[in-house]
């Protein structure tokens, strides 16, 4: 399952993406949405992620990431090692999403603090490691807790679009709607608009590349732009490996403490 999250797409989480066999013309938002979040991204994936932070003078600051995922169809286990630079070296962090109506797991380790936090439900709104994205974008967002509905299509990059709107179930919901444009050709999320509590955009999801790995197409380089804080998060992965066979001790507290 891929639900374009920051750790299989470098992102996370976020856009959607899909399989199914309904006609363009009978598809509903959900339909679509469904079909984005179910496309096939292999059992599991091994790669390496630079991420690079922008602030708005325009200031870089480069993060190299090593990070795993497997899912077995009831539970999709991500895990993210931090190398490099000195100042958030053997950080790392870990997220459980589930099948069914389970809110995620997440933890981090703080080797500052020689201890793994558990991130608890207040703190999903916080922002990770000075990126653009909060923990709650690094999760799995399940289908039904949005409504979803489709829009318009829309040509994009020169991508023929559909374009769907998602509201969340829940009123105290940190995004009060988002706008997802998916490619119809092979339903890969493009592009995603994230709007604050008061309906103001908030921040830009942007794919600007994917790459075919052993038959799965896997994006490998996206952005998110906050447009309120004037800051960027760039996301590229490289070296992908999928369908390796990486074992389920990988994802735990106690490889969170020992590393890599």
């Amino acid at each position: 399952m891929n639900r374009i999250k920051f750790f299989k797409t470098a992102i996370a989480a976020i856009l959607i993406a899909a399989t199914g066999a309904l006609s363009a013309q009978s598809m509903t938002g959900r339909d679509i949405v469904e079909k984005s979040y179910n496309r096939p991204t292999g059992d599991d994936q091994v790669s390496n992620l630079k991420m690079t932070l922008i602030n708005s003078r325009g200031s870089e600051r480069v993060r190299e990431i090593k990070q795993f995922t497997r899912d077995d169809g009831k539970v999709e286990k991500s895990i993210m090692f931090f190398l490099a630079p000195a100042d958030v070296k053997n950080t790392s962090f870990m997220n459980f999403s589930y099948s069914d109506d389970k809110a995620d797991d997440q933890w981090i380790y703080l080797p500052a603090l020689r201890k793994v936090k558990r991130i608890s439900s207040d703190s999903k709104s916080d922002y990770f490691m000075g990126s653009d994205f909060t923990y709650d974008d690094l999760g799995d967002r399940k289908l039904d807790e949005d409504k979803h509905k489709f829009l318009r299509s829309e040509m994009l990059v020169g991508k023929d679009c559909y374009v769907v709107e998602s509201v969340s179930k829940d009123p105290d919901y940190m995004y009060s709607k988002t706008i997802t444009w998916i490619n119809k050709k092979n339903f890969i999320g493009v592009k995603k608009e994230f709007y604050d509590e008061d309906g103001e955009l908030l921040k830009i999801l942007h794919i600007k590349k994917y790459e075919n790995v052993s038959g799965f197409d896997i994006i490998t380089h996206s952005e998110m732009e906050n447009v309120q804080r004037d800051h960027k998060t760039k996301m590229e992965l490289s070296d992908v490996e999928v369908n390796i066979g990486v074992s389920d001790s990988k994802f735990s507290q106690r490889m969170m403490m020992r590393g890599l």
